[in-house]
């Protein structure tokens, strides 16, 4: 899966030209396209789809965490291959090494000097294939990639493309050979998502479409390079008001503080639940963003990084669902903006002018 670099450096290009040309109304439009692009390849997973999307759009890093078998790969390769941009797909395994990754500086003995070959994380979008079976030391080489957007090898810093996005993958029940991700590397992400099985008619569908060949063989790219770029440079004009503001920071707040918590949400994580409803908000051609953006959200966001106590997993098992439970307590008890969504008031206020609350992006509903 493997393009050119011309090609990236045309999708860099475009960040400069024309990326404030598209309307919000135009990026529901794309944003559709793509969306059952990807949905002809993973059937039945609308939501796992759709918040691939967002993170993208928000200019995250997505990891897709699940059992072995659910399409988690397919959705990453799907969505990467519905935009016309490089992509680079790495196999983490145990003997890979970090310069595998970043890349590294070869000796020319023609020209008597050192050259630097760029290393598979140089491409708009990077798959990284069960990223929690190579090594700790390996997997702090995305640590830079993926916040400052840059590489440094041998003293000398290199630029990544834009946009540049990480989406991973990982099997959260088969511990042996793998590596987990420590917080700093998790923090990273915007947000995590499960594909969990799909229903019924949805199997039945897929051995139908998948009798003589694969799906992902038929669909071709659907938006552009330039198109991406310009669809992102809307979603950050997306408008969120002083209150949606306060809510995003008291819902981040209580997990420093809740007593079930040995580690709450970063400050980082405020900064990509806003950045992500903006997001939201553009898939659905709207300028502004409301508590139910933020409600829907909260788990996918904040889940993976929250630590709870021993007492707090008790029969739990895992770490996810004791996360996920305390969440929803927290945005149940936190406060709701009435009104201030826009300047004037709350368009998705109910009767008693109370915002009604959304699903989350888990699927699990979170009441007002």
């Amino acid at each position: 899966m493997n393009n050119s670099s011309t090609e990236a450096e045309t999708v860099s290009d475009a960040r400069g030209t024309g990326e404030a040309d598209m309307s919000l109304a135009d990026v529901r439009v794309l944003a559709d396209r793509i969306l059952a692009n990807v949905e002809s390849v993973i059937t039945g997973k609308h939501d796992a789809a759709a918040m691939a999307l967002t993170v993208l759009l928000a200019e995250g890093h997505l990891l897709i965490e699940d059992v072995p078998g659910v399409g988690k790969t397919m959705l990453a390769k799907a969505l990467a291959k519905s935009v016309h941009c490089t992509v680079n797909r790495i196999q983490f395994t145990p003997d890979l090494l970090p310069s595998d990754v970043t890349g590294v500086s070869i000796y020319n003995q023609v020209e008597r000097r050192f050259e630097f070959q760029p290393g598979a994380v140089f491409a708009n979008i990077v798959i990284g294939d069960e990223i929690n079976r190579a090594s700790p030391k390996t997997q702090s080489a995305l640590l830079e990639c993926m916040e400052e957007h840059q590489v440094s090898v041998d003293g000398v810093t290199h630029l990544l493309a834009s946009p540049f996005t990480v989406v991973a993958t990982q099997n959260p029940v088969e511990m042996e050979g793998t590596y987990a991700l420590p917080e700093a590397q998790r923090d990273r992400f915007m947000a995590r998502i499960s594909m969990g099985y799909p229903d019924a008619a949805s199997e039945l569908d897929m051995l139908h479409s998948r009798d003589l060949s694969s799906p992902l063989d038929a669909i071709d790219a659907v938006a552009t390079g330039a198109e991406l770029v310009a669809m992102m440079a809307a979603a950050r004009t997306v408008f969120v008001s002083w209150p949606v503001k306060q809510y995003a920071v008291s819902i981040v707040q209580a997990t420093r503080h809740h007593p079930e918590l040995r580690l709450g949400a970063s400050p980082r994580a405020t900064l990509h639940l806003v950045r992500a409803a903006k997001a939201r908000a553009a898939l659905e051609g709207r300028e502004f963003v409301l508590p139910d953006d933020i409600d829907a959200l909260v788990i996918p966001v904040l889940g993976h990084r929250l630590v709870p106590t021993s007492r707090a997993l008790g029969s739990r098992g895992q770490g996810a669902a004791a996360a996920s439970d305390i969440l929803e307590r927290i945005v149940r008890s936190t406060p709701v903006p009435l009104g201030g969504a826009t300047t004037g008031a709350d368009p998705a206020a109910n009767g008693n002018g109370r915002p009604a609350r959304a699903r989350s992006a888990t699927g699990a509903g979170v009441t007002g």
